[in-house]
C-alpha cells in the first residue's frame, strides 16, 4: 500500500481548497458589453447558501471529500478496518492528544507498512497453497502439459506459423482470468489485440509464446512465481494467484 493513505488530507486539502475557492468565491466574469471590463459579476453557490455560513460550507465540503477519499482507501485495504479503532486513534490524534497515543504519530507509517507486508504475505502463502493443489490435480488432466518451470498449458488449435523469439514483437488476443474466474483483464472483450515485446510480459507468458506458433491459440495456467508474484498486481490480482489465460498468437509483427 502506498503512502497516499496517510497523505489523503493533504491530498484531498489541497483538490478541496481550489473546489472550494471555485464555489465559494463564486463565478467572476468580466461584463460583456463593453462597459467597464475590470467591473466582475459574482454569483453565490446554492450550496454555501444551503450549508450556513463560509466556514461552516468549508468545513463540510471538506469533510465530505476527505471522507469520501478515506472510504475509497479503506475499500482497498486487504483486510477490514476495525472502525472503533481506527476512529479512536483518528480523533485523538486530529486533536493533537500525542499523549494519549499508543505509538508516536511519525511511528504510523513504519507500522502501517509492516502490518500491510505482514498481511500480504498470509495472502500469499494462502493463495499459493490453493494454486498448487489446482494444479496438482490440472496436470493430471488429458492434454495439459507441465514444462521445467511449472508453466502448465494445453493446446486448443496449433497454428503453422513461425514461432516467436524472446526478441520478437507480437499480436495477440488473450482472456486473462483468476482462479475463480474472475476476468481481469482481456483483449477480447475490448475487441482489439493487444502488441507487445515477447520481453515485455510476465515469465509465463516469455515461455508459452514461445511454444507457440502463429495462429496457435492455447490456454496458460501460470503460478504465481511466473506471474506477479506475492506481491501481486492492482486491485484485483491478490498475492500469490496464479492465472489463467486463453491467448491466440495473432502474428509476429517484426517478421
Amino acid at each position: 500500500m502506498k503512502k497516499n493513505v496517510f497523505a489523503a488530507a493533504s491530498m484531498v486539502g489541497l483538490a478541496m481548497m481550489g473546489l472550494l475557492f471555485g464555489n465559494c468565491s463564486g463565478n467572476a466574469a468580466a461584463k460583456a458589453d463593453g462597459a467597464d471590463s475590470t467591473k466582475v459579476v459574482v454569483d453565490k453557490p446554492a450550496a454555501a447558501k444551503s450549508l450556513g455560513s463560509l466556514e461552516d460550507s468549508l468545513s463540510y465540503a471538506y469533510g465530505v471529500g476527505l471522507g469520501d477519499n478515506l472510504r475509497e482507501n479503506f475499500e482497498q485495504m486487504p483486510v477490514d478496518i476495525n472502525m472503533k479503532v481506527f476512529m479512536k486513534a483518528f480523533t485523538m490524534a486530529l486533536n493533537g492528544e500525542d499523549s494519549k497515543l499508543k505509538i508516536k504519530p511519525e511511528q504510523a507509517y513504519q507500522i502501517f507498512q509492516h502490518c500491510m507486508m505482514s498481511v500480504m504475505e498470509q495472502q500469499a502463502q494462502k493463495n499459493k497453497k490453493v494454486a498448487a493443489e489446482f494444479m496438482a490435480e490440472n496436470a493430471k488432466k488429458e492434454g495439459v502439459k507441465t514444462t521445467a518451470s511449472g508453466l502448465q498449458y494445453e493446446v486448443i488449435t496449433e497454428g503453422e506459423g513461425a514461432t516467436p523469439t524472446v526478441a520478437d514483437r507480437v499480436s495477440v488476443h488473450y482472456h486473462g482470468t483468476l482462479l475463480d474466474g474472475t476476468v481481469f483483464d482481456s483483449s477480447v472483450d475490448r475487441g482489439t489485440p493487444a502488441q507487445f515485446g515477447v520481453s515485455q510480459v510476465i515469465p509465463g507468458w516469455q515461455e508459452g509464446l514461445q511454444l507457440m506458433k502463429v495462429g496457435s491459440k492455447y490456454k496458460f495456467y501460470i503460478p504465481s512465481d511466473l506471474a506477479y508474484g506475492d506481491q501481486g498486481a492492482g486491485d484485483v490480482i491478490a498475492p500469490g494467484s496464479m492465472l489463467i489465460f486463453e491467448v491466440e498468437l495473432l502474428d509476429i509483427i517484426n517478421k
